[in-house]
């Protein structure tokens, strides 16, 4: 391996890349043994790489040229892929994807947590490798990203409108998307409908920099059970226009069940403190899973990956192993998916989250399938979850945490190994701080079960259970 360098940038000559690490980048070596991390390779790769950064412990670069192309390798299928951010991993055949993944949570559980694990469970893969997601996102933009061969080409660019996504790390740059391979039809269609018909009816598409234009964002979800819910959300509040696109929106796909917008002016396009108004249809779709209907609206979290979320709701409630008879606690409960899964099997379950509209969600979600043994609260986890709070609710037999991807606050831990529970079950979106609080718990409890679950084919991202039992 020979380095090249100027004051600039160094040039490192036939790096092997010998691993996948964290957020979606690979990793070779410097001849002075500090690590590289790789935006652009895979695994097995022989390549020239220029540095991008440079830092005391490490390095960051792209490879500039390929003299060994690594058998992991698979052709990505989506034309976009390379400059959205989306799907870092399209390049890596499947197999090797959840090798990658398994062996982050197995390293993050027991190099940041020092933990004992017990035989591993392999990572349950997902049967859709493509078109999984039913929720996707889309931003409006009347300064779209520019390839290389446009900005060199000697071409007047006239059309500059774009709708698709944000490129990684620029906030006012879209990248018109043509084809996405995340969501099922007709989310291709409508977008590309919702574009054109803009387009041919003079509606200016938005520019965050000077703060005008019609058109700002578009949602999408869908559900397994083909229900389909559509928000356009627009800057100006110009009635004739947003509905001549309605209108049109709801004759073109008569399949859409909600077709709702907003006028947001704000400075960001966040749509939790604003009014959602149902344009057309219902203000709301339904998820089925077991026979249980989940009211999803607008501003609703739910699962993004309704067939795998279904599975990783399974093996959760497998490791609580509940009879029936046991009073269950569920943090970070969100809509109450997770309580009133397992609450069959058990004799109670009470549900606590931050956001009231979720516990809102719950509440109704448990009127509407019926169930009588669940509660839930709205709160700060580590305000709410204190010994009043168990004194007026119980004293849980199993707790099940399910928190965001920064885990769970320390005040929680310590309550939780206050109430000592004779199981946990802990579901995570980030095994590094999941390592982190289990590494709290372990004088207390032991490890008995760890099953990763991918939930986002063609990414980095990875989710993990771990059943925790009293020592």
């Amino acid at each position: 391996m020979r380095r090249k360098s100027n004051k600039t940038k160094t040039i490192f000559e036939n790096v092997t890349v010998v691993d996948a690490g964290a957020k979606g980048k690979t990793i070779g070596k410097a001849p002075d043994g500090r690590v590289i991390f790789l935006n652009n390779t895979v695994p097995g790769d022989v390549v020239d790489v220029q540095t991008t950064k440079k830092r005391k412990a490490y390095f960051e670069g792209t490879a500039t040229k390929f003299h060994t192309l690594s058998d992991k390798r698979v052709t990505p299928v989506c034309q976009h892929f390379g400059t959205c951010g989306g799907c870092k991993w399209q390049d890596m055949g499947y197999d090797h994807q959840l090798f990658y993944k398994q062996k982050e949570v197995e390293n993050n559980l027991i190099r940041i947590g020092h933990l004992d694990l017990p035989e591993i469970t392999p990572i349950l893969g997902s049967k859709k490798q493509y078109f999984y997601r039913n929720k996707m996102e889309f931003s409006f933009s009347d300064s779209r990203w520019l390839s290389l061969e446009e900005i060199n080409s000697d071409a007047e660019i006239k059309d500059r409108n774009a709708l698709g996504f944000h490129i990684p790390g620029m906030w006012d740059k879209i990248l018109d998307i043509e084809k996405c391979h995340l969501q099922e039809d007709p989310s291709n269609a409508i977008r590309l409908e919702t574009k054109d018909f803009a387009l041919k009816n003079d509606m200016s598409f938005f520019n965050p920099r000077n703060q005008h234009g019609l058109l700002r964002t578009m949602m999408i979800r869908t559900t397994s059970t083909g229900e389909i819910m559509v928000l356009v959300q627009f800057f100006e509040n110009d009635k004739t226009k947003r509905e001549l696109l309605l209108n049109h929106l709801q004759l073109k796909f008569p399949e859409i069940t909600a077709l709702l917008y907003v006028v947001n002016a704000k400075q960001n396009d966040t749509i939790y403190d604003q009014e959602i108004i149902c344009f057309a249809g219902r203000d709301h779709i339904f998820e089925e899973m077991e026979g249980l209907k989940f009211k999803i609206n607008a501003k609703s979290f739910y699962q993004t990956n309704s067939d795998q979320a279904f599975e990783l709701y399974k093996i959760t409630r497998d490791f609580a192993g509940l009879t029936g008879n046991e009073l269950v606690y569920d943090l970070y409960t969100g809509t109450g998916t997770i309580a009133q899964f397992v609450a069959k099997k058990a004799k109670k379950v009470v549900g606590i989250e931050a956001v009231p509209e979720a516990i809102e969600d719950a509440k109704a979600n448990a009127v509407y399938n019926e169930i009588e043994n669940t509660s839930f609260f709205a709160g700060d986890m580590k305000n709410i979850f204190n010994e009043e709070f168990i004194r007026e609710n119980g004293t849980p037999d199993i707790i099940i945490t399910d928190p965001p991807r920064d885990g769970m606050h320390k005040d929680v831990v310590a309550q939780i190994l206050a109430i000592s529970p004779q199981k946990v079950v802990y579901v995570s979106c980030n095994s590094a701080t999941q390592a982190r609080d289990l590494e709290l718990m372990k004088d207390d409890y032991k490890i008995t079960k760890t099953q990763a679950v991918d939930m986002f084919p063609q990414t980095h991202h990875v989710e993990n259970v771990v059943l925790l039992e009293k020592r």
